[in-house]
C-alpha cells in the first residue's frame, strides 16, 4: 500500500487542523456511509501524533499522514491518495486498486 498527500492537500490540513512538524494525522476506516471502494462504511481522519503500528506512513511538511495496522482491512488491496478540491475548499481521496488482496 501507498499514501500519497499532495503539497496542496498538506496545506490544507495543517491550516485546518493547526498542524505543526512533529504532528500526525491518522486515516482510518468507520461504520456508516459509503466510499468508491466500501458500501456501508466511510472514511475517517483524525488527529494523531502518535502511531502505534503504522502500515503506511508518509511524512510531508514535517507532518506524519499515516494509516495504522487495526486499520488495513479498510485499505487492502488499495494505494490511498490525498489531494485538494478548490470547489469545496476540502480534501478528496483516490483509492487505486494495487494487486494486494
Amino acid at each position: 500500500m501507498q499514501l500519497t498527500v499532495t503539497d496542496r492537500a498538506s496545506q490544507w490540513f495543517q491550516e485546518e487542523m493547526g498542524l505543526n512538524k512533529g504532528m500526525g494525522v491518522r486515516f482510518f476506516g468507520k461504520v456508516y456511509g459509503k466510499t468508491p471502494v466500501h458500501d456501508g462504511f466511510s472514511l475517517g481522519m483524525a488527529r494523531d501524533d502518535h502511531p502505534l503500528s503504522p502500515i503506511v506512513d508518509t511524512v510531508k511538511d514535517g507532518v506524519s499522514y499515516f494509516v495504522d495496522g487495526q486499520d488495513e482491512w479498510f485499505f487492502k488491496g488499495f494505494d490511498f491518495g490525498v489531494d485538494y478540491d478548490e470547489k469545496t475548499d476540502g480534501p478528496v481521496y483516490q483509492y487505486t486498486q494495487n494487486g494486494e488482496l
